[in-house]
């Protein structure tokens, strides 16, 4: 079964930040080692780091024009930082992955979804 992981990054310190600069480079590595770990994970395929919420353009489109705005589609407490896919036997397994993820124990969460195939 395939699932995709969704990053919500919450507090979690990320590059370039005073947040990120403040751990330690120990702190830095384990993070770093962690994601590194994580992608070579049988059955992990690895997504991406997302820019910031306030990089993002929105696009709906009414009466047949397109239109665009700066910033997100809505206010969120706990943007999405980047994703990746993982085929795992069940949703347990993917869970077990999802709690590796350091944003997971540093202030943010990850949303375990299956993927719809088919």
């Amino acid at each position: 079964m395939k699932f995709m992981l969704l990053i919500h990054q919450g507090t979690t310190p990320t590059p370039p930040s005073a947040e990120w600069d403040a751990l330690s480079e120990a702190e830095k590595r384990a993070v770093y080692g962690a994601y590194q770990t994580i992608n070579e994970t049988p059955g992990v395929s690895p997504g991406v780091r997302m820019g910031p919420p306030a990089a993002a353009t929105t696009v709906r489109v009414a009466n047949g024009t397109t239109m665009r705005t700066d910033g997100p589609f809505a206010e969120i407490k706990e943007a999405i930082g980047g994703y990746l896919f993982f085929d795992a036997d069940d949703l347990d397994a993917a869970v077990e992955l999802a709690a590796q993820i350091p944003a997971a124990s540093m202030g943010g969460a990850i949303e375990v979804r299956p993927v719809i195939e088919g």
